[in-house]
């Protein structure tokens, strides 16, 4: 019960540092194009997590079955993730994006139920429906409705939903083999040179190169940097590595909707923004649904163990 607290706290300062970075990417991006900011995002990353390599804080250990197994996962997220997110907010609102991206815990739920065999109950599928309901509850009530005009965005929006889920089942099934350093070393690695590659490409071709370092001149711009890179790249990716290896995929993403939370929350405190009774209320929908989530889940384990405890007594009998 302690071990599964102490994985729910872990998975809750993951949501509010993904809550957090939507923040810090709307600032970035006022300085620079979404593609460079990836670019930089993922070389902080990766440059930090070298020196923890260098320093023997995270250890790894390769070998061919590793690329065969890491570079679909990496391919995945943050490569297709990003880059099909990038490009759906660039052809849609970013409204029906938020309204799309909140059924990714049922998208999860149904992958990894198929390929990994993951039995949930009735109430922890209810649980994760009034979740997705919570976060659909605040974006309808703000005006938003699905824009099928913008089918294009809509359609790349849901390939990114699809990319996170994929990626959290396969992590799922990765982390009996791997430890979540390994895993994040391959992901910050890939991203780093994906899109610095894409980056560089494209100002080459446009002859923009010196536009590349200009937002390095901004000292916003840098302190969003860095916290993009180190805590919403490689920390969030190590934290999620972690909990994915401890509780289920279909658990690990219903926390995703208390990042809404977060971000209305930090809204009102940073950027002074209104905080409406729907807003209170599609939070409290979120909040129930996922400790309906995790408790049912402590429930069904806890009814597993006595069963297992009475057949042990009625074997010795």
């Amino acid at each position: 019960m302690k071990s599964r607290t102490f994985v729910c706290m872990l998975a809750l300062f993951h949501s509010c540092i993904v809550g957090l970075s939507f923040l810090f990417t709307k600032m970035a991006i006022a300085e620079s194009n979404p593609l460079d900011t990836l670019a930089f995002r993922f070389t902080v990353s990766f440059v930090i997590i070298l020196f923890l390599v260098a320093f023997k804080v995270i250890k790894l250990n390769y070998s061919w079955e590793s690329a065969k197994n890491l570079v679909p996962l990496s391919l995945l997220f943050p490569t297709l993730f990003f880059t099909f997110q990038t490009f759906g907010l660039k052809y849609s609102q970013s409204t029906d994006a938020g309204i799309l991206s909140a059924v990714t815990p049922i998208l999860t739920l149904m992958i990894a139920g198929y390929f990994l065999k993951e039995k949930t109950s009735l109430y922890q599928k209810l649980s994760i429906v009034l979740s997705v309901g919570g976060v659909i509850f605040i974006l309808m009530m703000k005006g938003s409705t699905i824009n099928f005009s913008d089918m294009l965005g809509m359609v790349l929006i849901l390939l990114s939903c699809i990319a996170t889920a994929c990626y959290t089942t396969m992590t799922r099934s990765l982390a009996k083999d791997y430890t979540p350093g390994e895993m994040s070393f391959f992901m910050m690695g890939t991203g780093f040179v994906i899109f610095n590659v894409a980056a560089l490409v494209t100002h080459l071709k446009q002859a923009t190169m010196p536009e590349f370092f200009t937002p390095w001149s901004s000292m916003e711009f840098i302190s969003s940097i860095l916290y993009l890179g180190i805590l919403a790249s490689l920390v969030t990716s190590l934290l999620s590595n972690t909990i994915l290896s401890k509780i289920k995929a279909s658990q690990m993403s219903v926390f995703a909707n208390l990042s809404t939370v977060v971000t209305i929350a930090a809204g009102a405190l940073i950027l002074d923004e209104n905080i409406t009774i729907y807003d209170i209320m599609g939070s409290v929908l979120i909040i129930l649904g996922v400790i309906g989530t995790n408790y049912f889940e402590g429930e069904k384990e806890h009814a597993i163990k006595v069963n297992l405890e009475y057949k042990e007594e009625q074997s010795v009998k």
